[in-house]
């Protein structure tokens, strides 16, 4: 059974340099999420297993992002425009995949997200504005690189329909969970400020799907934007 019993687990990952942690400065921000508090970078990516028992990584050419308003009834039906990572994140990301143990007779397509959430004193970041959620892909990595001058942002795993979360805790820099994302739901608390100044949080999601299964592309696009739920 993927990701153990409760299907979720907890990793460490790999120290990243100060020039990707760079990156998130340059964030441009989030016009459909998040209320001017986010800041976002997007790119996709078509994995193949490699002869070293890796993955190859091939960058997909850049596409709005649609998703099912049945998984994000806050952002999804509709175009959501982002510009292209700058930051490689395929490091962090193979350790990842080789935790999940992805099926390696497959091809796997992913979406990776860069995301700075802000805080400032009176105004809290919202990190989860579509509330508790599975996001509709097979498995999803949630990476925090960065914390600075914020509190909260907890993270909450979810049986489906259950009233309390079955686990919850706070993932500190250089930790990642990784989600079987149908069985389990998840959501994340905002983030406070903790003094005068702003603070922010830095993370990079990544959802992995088959590539069998076309989460890419004009077929996928055209479903998202005709979902009704």
């Amino acid at each position: 059974m993927p990701l153990g019993a409760e299907g979720f687990s907890l990793i460490e990952l790999p120290p990243v340099t100060t020039e990707l942690l760079a990156t998130y400065d340059e964030l441009p921000v989030d016009p459909y999420m998040g209320h001017g508090t986010r800041y976002k970078k997007f790119s996709q990516y078509r994995l193949t297993a490699s002869p070293d028992g890796g993955w190859s990584f091939g960058l997909l050419p850049h596409r709005d992002y649609t998703a099912f308003k049945k998984f994000n009834p806050v952002g999804g039906g509709m175009r959501r425009t982002y510009p292209p990572l700058d930051a490689d994140f395929t490091p962090l990301i193979a350790v990842g995949a080789r935790e999940i143990g992805l099926d390696r007779n497959e091809d796997w397509q992913i979406n990776v997200h860069q995301n700075r959430s802000r805080a400032e004193r009176g105004r809290p970041g919202p990190l989860t504005p579509e509330g508790v959620h599975h996001d509709g892909h097979e498995f999803v990595m949630i990476g925090v690189l960065r914390r600075e001058g914020v509190t909260g942002g907890e993270t909450r795993l979810w049986n489906p329909g259950d009233e309390k979360p079955f686990w919850n805790g706070t993932l500190e820099p250089g930790r990642a969970v990784l989600l079987d994302d149908r069985r389990i739901a998840h959501d994340v608390t905002d983030i406070v400020a903790t003094g005068e100044r702003p603070g922010h949080r830095d993370i990079f999601i990544v959802a992995f799907s088959r590539w069998s299964e076309k989460w890419y592309g004009d077929e996928h696009d055209a479903a998202a934007l005709d979902d009704e739920n």
